[in-house]
């Protein structure tokens, strides 16, 4: 079986799909397909489908739409398949308070996401810019869009999808810090206008944008972005930028040499390149 949940979600078994159309037995199999091995407990799928006032009929409801999703696997796990009817209750199973989906987690994407990006991560830790940068890459390709796009999402999906696309702009960031320090600040100047412009006080992503401009011999567009990004955040925030920024915006204002060096020292993020 293969699902995909990082954009509009699929489900295949065997090359033929399994999708079910109706809104609801969609929820429900995004919601098994994103811890599978575990038991998804029968009121966690219920909250989900109806909220905090589930109707009567909910638990006999429910259960009809398990049914759907083993009937569809039941057909695509039939004749030429690899078994049928029975097969496909041991893969969608029903345990005590709950249901569970038997499938290896790589057959789903966001668990083959999240493994390159524990591996990036793991590489930027060490020091390894090159596999870092190539790993978050990877990660970052098995997105087809936004999370859940084409799914309803009730109160559980609603904070995986918050969870994923939070997760999502954080590789981002971590695989542009190691493309700063392996020195390809130009080839990120217009990923970076574009980033920045669709989270215009996300200052991580400021930070990397500046010091692209900087080392690209643009020294008065990145501090012109300071100026817009601080101008903002007082008008819409009633804040000043973060001290590490602010620190930044010194070291530009001063030539710092640091600025200079893809790779420093610290094996950090650029937003903490002036950390305190």
């Amino acid at each position: 079986m293969r699902i995909q949940v990082l954009g509009p979600l699929s489900a295949e078994v065997d090359g033929g799909s399994i999708l079910p159309t109706a809104r609801k037995p969609r929820q429900i199999l995004t919601l098994l397909a994103l811890y599978p091995g575990r038991v998804m407990p029968v009121p966690t799928l219920m909250e989900e489908i109806w909220g905090a006032e589930p109707p009567q009929s909910a638990l006999t409801t429910l259960q009809t739409y398990i049914l759907q999703l083993r009937r569809k696997l039941g057909i695509a796990m039939g004749p030429g398949g690899s078994g049928g009817a029975g097969a496909a209750k041991d893969v969608l199973a029903t345990r005590h308070g709950g249901y569970v989906l038997h499938i290896p987690p790589e057959s789903v994407d966001v668990h083959l996401y999240e493994g390159l990006v524990a591996r990036g991560q793991d590489a930027f830790e060490r020091g390894d810019d090159e596999a870092a940068a190539a790993r978050l890459r990877e990660a970052l390709a098995l997105w087809q869009g936004p999370a859940l796009v084409d799914v309803h999402a009730g109160r559980v999906l609603e904070i995986e999808v918050t969870r994923l696309e939070e997760s999502r702009l954080v590789t981002v960031e971590r695989r542009i810090d190691a493309d700063l320090r392996l020195g390809r600040h130009g080839e990120l100047l217009a990923e970076l206008a574009e980033l920045t412009a669709r989270h215009p006080e996300h200052e991580g992503l400021h930070s990397q944008a500046m010091v692209a401009l900087y080392r690209s011999g643009r020294q008065a567009a990145a501090l012109d972005g300071y100026r817009r990004l601080r101008a903002r955040l007082i008008e819409d925030l009633g804040v000043e930028p973060s001290p590490q920024l602010q620190r930044l915006h010194q070291a530009m204002l001063a030539v710092d040499p640091a600025l200079d060096v893809p790779a420093g020292p610290k094996r950090g993020s650029t937003f903490d390149l002036y950390a305190a």
